[in-house]
C-alpha cells in the first residue's frame, strides 16, 4: 500500500499538450499559485538527479519567485504525519498509514521552502479544498484562478483542479511543473483536465502572462 518506486521519464513537451476546452487565459491579478504536496515523503520515490523531479522543482521555484514578485498569493499544501486513523479515513485503505512526523517525511523540499507571506494549508484529502479554507482565502484576495503545480498529477493535482472548477475557480494545470508515477498517468491527468475542467499550460506559458519585472525576479 506504500507509494510505488518511480522510474525516470521525460516531462510533457508543449507541442504534445492536449487542447483545452476552456477558453481562459491566465490573468495575474486574478490568479494564485498552488504548490501541492511537495514534501520529502512524496518526492522520495522519484529517482534522484534525473527527470522528472529536478526539472519540476526548478520550474515551481521559478513560478514561485515570479508570483511573489508580482503580488500573486502562493499557497502550499502539506500533510501532517502520523495521522489518526479517523483523520486519515479511507486513504489508509489505499495508501497505508502514510508519513511520519520526521522532518525527512513532513518537510517541504528545501528548494521550495515557503517564504514569508506564503500560506501553508494542512492537507487532509486528495483535493486541496477538502477540510481547508483555501476557497475562502482565495475569495478574500480577489482570486478566481488557480495555477496548480506539484505531485501527483493524476491524484491530488487532478482532484484539486476538478474541485476548483466546481467552485467556479478557473484551474490551470502547469504540465511541466507537476510530476507523477509515470508518463502515462501524467499524460492522462493532462488530458482529463484539458477535456473537462481547466487549462493545460507550461511554465513558460504561465510566466509569459506575468509582468516582465516578475519574470526576471
Amino acid at each position: 500500500m506504500a507509494l510505488p518506486g518511480i522510474a525516470t521519464y521525460p516531462l510533457p513537451r508543449r507541442d504534445a499538450l492536449p487542447a483545452a476546452r476552456a477558453p481562459w487565459q491566465v490573468a495575474p491579478a486574478r490568479a494564485a499559485l498552488l504548490i501541492h504536496d511537495m514534501q520529502r515523503y512524496f518526492c522520495a520515490p522519484f529517482p534522484p538527479d534525473t527527470a522528472p523531479l529536478p526539472e519540476v522543482i526548478a520550474h515551481i521555484a521559478t513560478l514561485a519567485r515570479a508570483a511573489r514578485a508580482c503580488g500573486m498569493p502562493v499557497f502550499y499544501t502539506a500533510q501532517e504525519g502520523e495521522q489518526l486513523r479517523a483523520d486519515r479515513g479511507l486513504q489508509a485503505d489505499l495508501w497505508g498509514p502514510g508519513m511520519s512526523r520526521r522532518p525527512e517525511h513532513q518537510e517541504i523540499v528545501p528548494e521550495l521552502a515557503p517564504a514569508p507571506g506564503d500560506l501553508v494549508l494542512v492537507k487532509h484529502r486528495y483535493s486541496a479544498f477538502q477540510r481547508s479554507n483555501l476557497e475562502t482565502l482565495l475569495r478574500a484576495r480577489g482570486r478566481d484562478q488557480l495555477l496548480i503545480t506539484g505531485v501527483y498529477a493524476h491524484i491530488g493535482c487532478l482532484a484539486t483542479a476538478a474541485e476548483a472548477f466546481q467552485r467556479d475557480i478557473e484551474p490551470f494545470t502547469i504540465a511541466d511543473a507537476q510530476a507523477d508515477f509515470d508518463a502515462a498517468r501524467h499524460e492522462m491527468a493532462l488530458r482529463w483536465v484539458g477535456g473537462t475542467c481547466g487549462g493545460v499550460i507550461t511554465t513558460a506559458d504561465a510566466l509569459a502572462a506575468l509582468p516582465e519585472a516578475a519574470r526576471c525576479a
